[in-house]
């Protein structure tokens, strides 16, 4: 709401009032959903009034103010619902009027994401948005024909182009992915670099469980964990890859896999002797990083990669891709190791290396503490509250 002072020439706004719309608000669903959860939960009523648009509902009950909107599955990823905001147009428009809202958040460029900015723009209202999936980086795994790969890519650049350069405010989690989109035309002016946090209450070296490993592996041996969604753009073919020097070198290691998804049938039959955990709740997952030593992470197509920084914390040291968001989560030889995305050589190379060198792998674990301690969610939450008060209070004027 917006309030004038008595002399007219301040500009004071009451309990803002935003609009947030997402496809997907399944709490803990991937890595851009936990992130949202963060602002979310952090919300403070006295001063923010949320009215909420999704495709996919909370499956728990929530005191969030939320309206509906029709959704159908992906066809390439079934665990995954688009929202269809033009088949029920007129409801989502009255909702919208009726809130009248001061600042609307969008948190991907999808059919309702496109919604919400012509709406925007339509009653000039300021738009916030985060990039939370490098959709980009994903054409190569589900399209495999070349000269269609190129046509996806240049399309979802346009789309980017029409989206991103009309929205007010874009975060970004890393100076990698703001040089990227600004390679892709993006407006500089309308990029800020915007981190993400960590529970370390969730993750920390403290939660470390030799039995717990025990009891799902049956020995003590090392472990090498992934732990992301198993879809292809995660480059899980080159996680194959690795999987199968393990054992053609006979490793003594435990391969442990963490998460579902559309390319889990697939994994379990490519990588036979390894332990599938299905998908996992945060508590378990910060016991799994914490009890296991090293995290393959072999994606090029993270805007951010929260998964890395949660095995960070607690002690799992990372080898990961050079590329995408992540490598930026990495200083390659000090917290962990960056691997030639596609050469299953390198990541075993390095995680020999980790293996038989405990000093090394001390080390690494004390650069990647400090590191850790100074992402805060508190902070970043603050700053996305006060940009979201600007944001009002410069549209008022």
């Amino acid at each position: 709401m917006v309030k004038l002072s008595e002399n007219d020439d301040k500009v004071t706004i009451d309990k803002v009032r935003v609009a947030f719309f997402n496809d997907i608000l399944v709490k803990d669903f991937d890595g851009a959903v936990k992130t949202m959860y963060q602002l979310i939960n952090r919300i403070d009523s006295s001063r923010f009034d949320y009215l909420f648009f999704c495709g996919m509902q909370p499956k728990q009950k929530t005191s969030l103010n939320i309206v509906k909107v029709p959704s159908i599955i992906v066809p390439f990823n079934i665990s995954y619902k688009a929202a269809l905001p033009g088949l029920s147009k007129r409801k989502l428009l009255k909702k919208l009027n009726d809130f009248n809202p001061d600042v609307i958040h969008i948190s991907t460029p999808s059919l309702l994401g496109f919604f919400a900015l012509k709406y925007a723009k339509e009653n000039n209202i300021p738009v916030l948005a985060i990039y939370h999936t490098h959709f980009i980086s994903y054409m190569k795994y589900y399209f495999k024909i070349p000269f269609i790969v190129k046509w996806a890519e240049s399309f979802v650049e346009r789309l980017y182009r029409k989206f991103y350069n009309n929205c007010d405010v874009v975060y970004v989690p890393t100076h990698f992915m703001m040089r990227e989109l600004v390679e892709h035309a993006i407006s500089k002016k309308v990029l800020k670099q915007w981190h993400r946090g960590l529970d370390t209450k969730l993750f920390n070296p403290g939660k470390k469980n030799k039995e717990y490993i025990k009891n799902i592996t049956g020995n003590y041996k090392p472990c090498i964990l992934y732990a992301s969604r198993i879809v292809w753009e995660k480059n899980i073919e080159t996680l194959f890859n690795i999987y199968d020097k393990v054992v053609e070198q006979n490793m003594s290691v435990n391969f442990i896999i963490a998460g579902d998804g559309a390319a889990e049938p697939d994994a379990r039959q490519r990588m036979p002797n390894a332990i599938f955990l299905g998908k996992l709740n945060q508590d378990e997952l910060g016991t799994l990083y914490a009890s296991s030593d090293i995290f393959v992470f072999p994606s090029i197509s993270e805007s951010y990669g929260n998964v890395v920084v949660e095995a960070t914390a607690c002690g799992c040291i990372p080898v990961i891709a050079r590329g995408g968001g992540s490598q930026a989560l990495v200083d390659d030889g000090k917290t962990g190791f960056l691997c030639e995305p596609n050469d299953a050589s390198d990541y075993i190379d390095k995680i020999r290396l980790l293996l038989n060198d405990d000093e090394l792998k001390r080390k690494m674990q004390a650069e990647g503490s400090k590191y850790i301690s100074l992402l805060s969610w508190e902070s970043l939450a603050k700053n996305y509250f006060n940009d979201i008060e600007q944001l009002a209070k410069d549209h008022s004027k």
